[in-house]
């Protein structure tokens, strides 16, 4: 535990300190113990769909030690994975979902998401769970009334076109209720 908690850590100080943009630059990386591929997408600045297709992975298992391609010299792809908040976004479908909200802290809630994402370290970050045959986990997405978001979780009652929200705060999740919002899922 200890261990992937340094991970974590050491991970976060690389991106705030700028180090992305150099791991960013280079085309392969070496899976090390505690990593998760929405954290490596998410370091290198794609999709994890698209890291799935590029080293032709049909779950989202890795193992420390193997070797993955991480970015695609023939395109700026991972450049244009990163949500802008402007008009430029890459819309590639919108739907309308029934949107609810969840909370790191509930009764028996580890905190820590199915793509690996700590909420309550985290508190701040913008997570959707979805169903995964609907949005694939790692999708960038515009919520209506939420913003910019990232699929990071899933959960027993999220069945089609459903989501749920996070909020750091019950008051928040419940100020959100239940509601039928349009969602952007971004290329």
């Amino acid at each position: 535990m200890r261990k992937v908690l340094g991970t974590l850590i050491i991970t976060i100080a690389l991106l705030v300190s700028g180090a992305s943009t150099s791991l960013a630059a280079s085309s392969t990386y070496t899976v090390q113990k505690g990593d998760t591929l929405y954290k490596i997408a998410k370091t290198h600045k794609v999709s994890v769909s698209t890291l799935k297709s590029w080293n032709n992975l049909k779950t989202n298992n890795i193992k420390p030690k193997q070797k993955l391609k991480v970015s695609s010299k023939a395109s700026t792809a991972a450049k244009k994975k990163t949500p802008s908040r402007s008009t430029e976004d890459n819309v590639v479908k919108e739907i309308i979902v029934n949107a609810s909200a969840f909370t790191a802290s509930c009764n028996g809630c580890s905190g820590v998401t199915s793509t690996g994402i700590n909420l309550k370290r985290n508190p701040d970050v913008k997570v959707i769970a979805v169903d995964p045959k609907v949005i694939p986990l790692g999708t960038k997405v515009y919520v209506e009334g939420y913003g910019y978001a990232v699929a990071g979780d899933t959960g027993s009652a999220i069945k089609g076109n459903k989501i749920d929200v996070f909020f750091p705060t019950k008051s928040e999740a419940y100020k959100w209720g239940r509601k039928s919002v349009k969602i952007k899922i971004l290329d």
